[in-house]
C-alpha cells in the first residue's frame, strides 16, 4: 500500500508543482485529509464498497467547494480507482515531497515541563545553523521523561531524557551483576 501512496503523491506533487499551485495543493490535501481523519461517517462513506463511485463523487462535490481543480480532480481519480483509504498515506508522502522541495525540517523538542519560547527558539535556531535547512519546530511536554529533553530532528533522535539515562543505568547494573 505504501508503494501505491508513493505513486499518488509523486504524481500529484509534479501536477501541483508544473501547474504552480503547489501550495495550495498541499494545503487543500491537508485540509481534505485532515476533515476525513476527524469524521467517522465521512470515512465510511468514502472508504465503503456498499456506496456507488458516482455516489461518492457527488458527495465530494457537495463536500469540497471552492477546491482548487488539481485537487478535485485528484480526489475524483482515487474515488474511481477505489484509492480512497490511501489517502492518509498519500497525504504523508505528499508532505515529505513537499518538506524536502522547501528544505523544511521537522524538530520536535520535547521536554517533562514546558520550556519557555525563547529556550525552544534557540534549539531551532542552533539547528538550522548546523543542516542549513528550515526547521519546522513543535514543542511537547511530557512528564513521563522526568527531566531533560528529546529533540527529535527528522528520523535522528536526541535522548538526553532523566527516564533514558535511568534506563542505561539499569541495564548496566544488569549486565554487571
Amino acid at each position: 500500500m505504501e508503494e501505491i501512496a508513493s505513486v499518488y503523491a509523486r504524481s500529484l506533487f509534479e501536477v501541483a508543482r508544473d501547474s504552480g499551485q503547489l501550495e495550495t495543493v498541499h494545503q487543500q490535501l491537508g485540509q481534505f485529509a485532515d476533515t476525513l481523519e476527524a469524521d467517522q461517517q465521512l470515512q465510511v462513506f468514502f472508504f465503503s464498497p456498499y456506496f456507488s463511485t458516482p455516489e461518492k463523487k457527488d458527495g465530494l462535490r457537495r463536500a469540497v467547494t471552492d477546491a482548487d481543480p488539481v485537487v478535485l480532480n485528484f480526489l475524483e481519480l482515487l474515488i474511481e480507482k477505489h484509492r480512497m483509504p490511501a489517502i492518509f498515506r498519500i497525504r504523508r508522502a505528499f508532505d515529505k515531497q513537499w518538506e524536502d522541495v522547501n528544505r523544511l525540517l521537522p524538530v520536535q523538542v520535547t521536554s517533562a515541563i514546558a520550556l519557555d519560547e525563547a529556550t525552544v527558539q534557540q534549539i531551532g535556531e542552533r539547528i538550522a545553523q548546523q543542516t542549513g535547512r528550515r526547521v519546522n519546530l513543535q514543542a511537547r511536554v511530557e512528564p513521563d521523561i522526568l527531566g531533560g529533553i528529546v529533540v527529535r530532528v527528522g528520523n535522528s533522535v536526541l535522548d538526553a531524557s532523566v527516564s533514558h539515562r535511568l534506563e542505561l543505568l539499569r541495564r548496566q547494573l544488569t549486565r554487571a551483576g
